[in-house]
């Protein structure tokens, strides 16, 4: 197995995304959208694990578009423009089925990055798909975010998790091969978080461990997954950003801002 599980099972169609019924479901804002054929730029607001990246996918499929990609942690203003030349030079720009512009964790982009987008978002020459876990109020600029529609993306409830390691279970080619029992589900998604990814990473991880037949306990669970790596750990990356952000806030005299990173 090459991919993990929770990539094999990344849905490719909106009736197979589980969750966000508010933004998917039957009049939800962004079904609608796709119905019309008429896809805002927005920002996909949500924690980890939500399915942002696999929503972006999806719209860009189901709506016939052209798809970019880039991440934040390693694109400068160069790869932008470079993606912007291209999507201008493609079929459909003068046409509602411009290309979307995926834009992960957006919130680390510079001023001067997110500046590099304002043009290419307000000519319409892309549709900006912007992922985030920070409040975008804070971490996007007001003349992009002014451009943009902001949807936020709920953790996932119990139902939808039991639900994914139910699909994990029947319909993963590598998984629905083993003798599996799902006995108690309470540790797996205490771990979990309600970050999906991380559920199915626990899980793959605990079935490829025992021999079978698996029955999947609270037990096992805690026997097998040694170390519950939790959100927001003071030693790790995210407590640096998030003082940093505080700092910043402080510094730029922006009292809603510290008060909000502050709390965080």
């Amino acid at each position: 197995m090459n991919e993990p599980l929770a990539e094999r099972l990344r849905p490719k169609k909106l009736s197979d995304y589980l969750s966000q019924q508010h933004l998917i479901g039957k009049n939800g804002a962004l079904t609608q959208q796709l119905k019309q054929g008429m896809i805002p730029s927005l920002i996909l607001w949500g924690p980890p694990g939500v399915g942002k990246t696999t929503l972006a996918n999806i719209i860009a499929t189901e709506s016939n578009r052209p798809f970019y990609t880039l991440s934040a942690i390693n694109s400068g203003v160069k790869d932008i423009r470079d993606v912007i030349d291209r999507a201008k030079k493609g079929e459909g720009l003068f046409t509602t089925k411009n290309p979307i512009l995926f834009i992960d964790e957006i919130h680390r982009f510079s001023k001067s990055q997110q500046d590099s987008l304002l043009g290419a978002v307000e000519k319409g020459w892309v549709t900006l798909i912007g992922a985030t876990t920070e409040n975008p109020s804070f971490e996007v600029i007001s003349a992009l975010l002014s451009r943009c529609q902001v949807y936020v993306l709920k953790p996932f409830e119990k139902e939808d998790l039991i639900a994914l390691l139910q699909r994990a279970i029947k319909e993963d080619p590598e998984i629905k091969k083993k003798n599996i029992k799902l006995t108690e589900t309470e540790a797996l998604l205490r771990l979990s978080g309600g970050d999906a990814r991380k559920l199915l990473n626990i899980f793959e991880l605990l079935v490829n461990s025992v021999e079978e037949p698996i029955e999947i306990t609270n037990e096992l669970v805690l026997e097998k997954v040694q170390q519950n790596t939790v959100l927001y750990d003071k030693t790790g990356e995210q407590h640096y950003d998030i003082v940093s952000a505080f700092i910043k806030s402080i510094r730029g005299s922006d009292p809603n801002g510290a008060v909000y990173w502050l709390a965080e």
